[in-house]
């Protein structure tokens, strides 16, 4: 029967998954080859790349004495004895703080004693008593008598066994200067090699970047010396920011315990703030020394022990939480499940200086994975991007019928975009990719269904929005922009479509129905068809949706068309010859012959919209592409039928508006 909806599709179409192909095994290979060779290497892997990233951190210090006309050489040596010079200062810093410590301890001692035994007495004092009470009942219950020597059937006794007393021989003195200089030396030794090869890095480093472009991206020289600029970019700005922030919290730390009056506060100020470099428990174990000898150390009770946990319970919520995301803002580009999952995994690689140095590599894996193709999974799993577009994500909310989460995000991108905006650039194009869908028959009856249900509960629920811009909300409220992925929509150049003065449109083109926004043959042709009609009327012009059955050959003359000043109809997807569509405009043509006729073809790349002669034998009197453009169409026909009915009171200002406006 014409007019009649399409048979709904078979439950799925989609050819099953073929199995994982050699390129995808050997992808998993290399990485458990290269994983392997970091573990077994790490003793090699760990001095080189610790010279890396110092060499990161002194860069900018090396360029901007360059800057000043100093040679290379002279600048990358000023640079690490400026480096070292620091280092041993806070070295020597805390080497002192750590022996007047030690010597302040004894002044210390009756009051920790006493606290020492106050807790025992109140808590520890009562569990160990229980615990050797019970401790004696089951040795008395379990404990045998000792055995005297037994006489033996001949009647004489069996000697006790001889004791055995083990002695070590004495360690010579190389085992003893191995055992002492063995921790010393290695980390010193380490240090060495760290910055003889960061002086390397330092005085070669261009040549290193060109040797690295042509061993890994010599065919595309812009893309790989974009990815080496940004991930040298992103490392040098977040080790220089992460530092001055950890050196704020650190002074900030030391003068709070100073004014408390804890012992040592430069010591603990200095701890603190190196401590902060390990991701999320840096700053807790900072807390727990100072915490402690406040507590044992202050005579009159747990003042100072509180004011200490007062200190770092506001201290560092308040770096991490306000300062924090001020100043790095996006410069990383890691989600917060990135940095748990790489500090896990590094920890366990390479121990405690592989937790120090798992946020930088993990944006070093995220730049990589923007970057070069076949490692975008990288980006996906550790980027602070949305996995999913904002079209993406409407089908997807669409599709699970989801209307709260679907309504929360509408919500989010209306605080930088009108509505019409949001209409054509998010909802439209998810639309399309649910028709798409049905066209391949991937989805079912029921789930066509739930779509068309949600998206006409988020276009009710979206009523109480005006199609204005954010900025131009009479509140003056700022609007907030939302996460970066959120913005990759793809928008054309803005257009705020304004309705004229409700008073100087025609009345017969504002009351419900002048419009009638007919749906396509379509399943969801419907919703696209109810975002029309709330845009009109949000601009004074009166609207209500038809389902495409109304206007079939059977049912079209039983339509009320009374009052009916145009027609618009929507298509989310029409392809091939589109006879139908052409033999609806002649049954409308013949039912309203004064009314102009609209057609919305909402996918861009239609044939129709590209071939003049297919458009000239359909027949409608306006093509439009987006919901905003169909708006417009129609305020110029109400604005049209204005003049026309009362040329003398539409003045030429009054019309310079309605132009400025549209």
């Amino acid at each position: 029967m014409a007019g009649a909806l399409p048979t709904p599709p078979a439950e799925t179409r989609v050819a099953p998954p073929d199995m994982p192909g050699m390129q995808g095994l050997l992808t998993i290979v290399v990485g458990v080859v290269v994983v392997a060779a970091l573990y077994v290497g790490r003793d090699i892997f760990i001095p080189v790349v610790l010279a890396i990233l110092l060499s990161f951190v002194l860069a900018p210090l090396v360029a901007l004495l360059r800057r000043f006309r100093i040679p290379r050489v002279p600048a990358v040596v000023l640079t690490v004895l400026f480096a070292i010079s620091l280092m041993a200062a806070v070295s020597g810093v805390i080497g002192l703080q750590v022996a007047q410590l030690a010597q302040d301890v004894p002044r210390y001692q009756a009051t920790i004693l006493t606290k020492v035994d106050h807790l025992r007495e109140a808590t520890l004092g009562r569990v160990n008593e229980l615990i050797r009470s019970v401790g004696r009942q089951i040795e008395q219950a379990t404990n045998e008598p000792p055995a005297a020597t037994t006489p033996s059937e001949t009647g004489e006794t069996t000697p006790p066994p001889l004791p055995v007393q083990v002695k070590e021989r004495p360690a010579t003195p190389f085992e003893i200067a191995q055992s002492v200089l063995g921790p010393v030396v290695h980390p010193l030794a380490t240090a060495g090699i760290v910055l003889i090869v960061a002086i390397f890095i330092l005085l070669q480093r261009e040549d290193l970047r060109d040797r690295m472009i042509r061993l890994f991206g010599s065919q595309d020289l812009h893309r790989t010396t974009v990815a080496m600029d940004d991930a040298a970019r992103r490392l040098s700005r977040y080790f220089l920011t992460q530092l001055a922030l950890n050196t704020v919290f650190g002074i900030v730390i030391g003068i709070g315990l100073w004014a408390i009056g804890v012992p040592s506060p430069i010591l603990w100020g200095v701890f603190a703030g190196l401590m902060r470099f390990v991701p999320y428990v840096g700053a807790l174990v900072s807390a727990v020394f100072p915490i402690a000898l406040a507590a044992a150390v202050d005579p009159s009770g747990w003042t100072m022990a509180l004011w200490t946990v007062a200190l770092f319970a506001v201290t560092e919520p308040l770096m991490g939480h306000v300062i924090e995301p001020m100043v790095y803002g996006h410069s990383t580009g890691l989600s917060p499940f990135a940095v748990i999952i790489s500090a896990i995994f590094w920890t366990w690689l390479w121990g405690p200086i592989g937790l120090l140095l798992s946020t930088p590599f993990t944006v070093v894996l995220v730049v990589l994975g923007r970057h070069v193709e076949r490692l975008e999974f990288l980006d996906v799993l550790f980027g602070d991007r949305p996995a999913l577009t904002p079209v993406e994500s409407f089908y997807q909310r669409m599709l699970a019928g989801d209307s709260d989460e679907a309504l929360e995000h509408a919500e989010l991108l209306l605080k930088e975009r009108p509505l019409s905006a949001y209409y054509d650039e998010v909802a439209l194009k998810g639309l399309q990719l649910a028709a798409n869908d049905a066209t391949r028959g991937v989805l079912t009856k029921p789930q066509l269904e739930t779509i068309r249900g949600a998206i006409a509960d988020l276009v009710e629920d979206l009523d109480d929005h005006q199609d204005i811009e954010p900025s131009s909300d009479p509140s003056g409220g700022a609007p907030v922009a939302p996460p970066r992925r959120e913005q990759e929509v793809g928008a054309e150049p803005p257009l705020d479509v304004q309705a004229p003065d409700p008073e100087r449109l025609p009345p017969e083109w504002r009351h419900e129905g002048a419009i009638l926004c007919i749906a396509g043959r379509g399943t969801l042709d419907e919703g696209a068809a109810a975002m029309l009609a709330q845009l009109l009327r949000k601009h004074g012009l009166g609207a209500r949706v038809v389902p495409h059955e109304a206007v079939s050959r059977d049912h079209i003359r039983r339509l009320d068309t009374t009052g009916v000043a145009m027609v618009c109809i929507s298509y989310l997807e029409i392809s091939g010859s589109p006879a139908h569509l052409r033999y609806l405009l002649r049954r409308l043509r013949q039912k309203l012959p004064k009314a102009p006729l609209l057609v919305g073809l909402w996918p861009r790349e239609d044939a129709i919209l590209t071939d003049a002669s297919l458009r000239s034998q359909v027949g409608a009197d306006h093509y439009v592409v987006t919901l905003r453009e169909a708006l417009r169409v129609c305020l110029e026909a109400a604005e049209a039928a204005a003049a026309a009915a009362n040329p003398e009171e539409l003045a030429p200002e009054p019309r310079k508006e309605l132009e400025a406006a549209i």
